[in-house]
C-alpha cells in the first residue's frame, strides 16, 4: 500500500471572479480583489470571451484561466 500525498495546487482561486492565478499575487488582475481561495475544482481557459458562449453563460468578461466551483 502506498501512501497518498498530498500536492498544492499551482493555483489559487479568485473569490468573486474564480479567476486562477499564482500563490504570490496579491491582487486580482481581473476584478482587483484580495480574497483568494486554494479550495477549487475544474478549468476553463477563456481566450476569446467575446465569442464564446461559455464565457458569456459563465459571466466572463476577461481572457484567464479560471475555477469552474470553489469549495469542496
Amino acid at each position: 500500500m502506498s501512501a497518498r500525498r498530498s500536492r498544492k495546487a499551482p493555483f489559487k482561486a479568485c473569490t468573486k471572479c474564480k479567476a486562477l492565478v499564482p500563490h504570490e499575487v496579491t491582487k486580482c488582475p481581473i476584478c482587483g480583489n484580495e480574497s483568494f481561495t486554494e479550495n477549487w475544482s475544474g478549468v476553463i481557459i477563456v481566450l476569446d470571451p467575446e465569442n464564446s458562449k461559455i464565457a458569456k453563460s459563465l459571466g466572463i468578461k476577461k481572457k484567464g484561466k479560471y475555477a469552474i466551483r470553489l469549495g469542496a
